[in-house]
């Protein structure tokens, strides 16, 4: 549960911050990949359960922030968690495996809608949003498949 409530809370947060202090964009999209460890993290607890997580957050958002910013995370994400959606449904390789190439696909997607709907598309905002969330997604990738060859030892 304390993932559930840190990924919509971060949501909030982040859009919160974008709306507040756009010019600090470079900030807060490094803040991006704890958001997708975080989802990361909320998919493996609860599966698609996830998107009901995403829309609370989102309407949170679209609450507390500026309407673009909450608008260009919603079309970020939907697009972002149908790809996971997808890989998670037609792939049958581990669930590590499956979040790092759920991530592959959607991460340059969601930085790219994200940060072009806001007029924010430089590259280091990008570079940094890229740099963040693939190392977050890696370090999860990187704990639950030590966990997996753990297990395997062991059993």
């Amino acid at each position: 549960m304390l993932f559930l409530l840190a990924y919509i809370a971060s949501v909030v947060l982040i859009n919160y911050a974008f709306s507040a202090a756009p010019h600090l964009d470079i900030i807060w999209s490094a803040w991006g990949g704890l958001v997708f460890i975080l989802r990361d993290m909320v998919q493996t607890r609860f599966g698609h359960g996830a998107i009901v997580a995403m829309l609370a957050a989102l309407v949170l958002s679209y609450v507390t922030s500026d309407p673009t910013i909450a608008l260009a995370s919603a079309t970020a994400f939907a697009v972002s968690e149908c790809i996971d959606w997808l890989v998670f449904t037609i792939t049958k390789r581990p669930l590590h495996d499956r979040l790092w190439i759920s991530s592959a696909l959607s991460i340059p997607l969601d930085t790219f809608i994200f940060f072009g709907l806001i007029d924010a598309l430089t590259p280091p905002v990008v570079i940094t949003a890229l740099a963040s969330k693939f190392a977050g997604v890696t370090v999860v990738w990187l704990i639950m498949a030590w966990r997996l060859r753990k297990q395997t030892v062991a059993g």
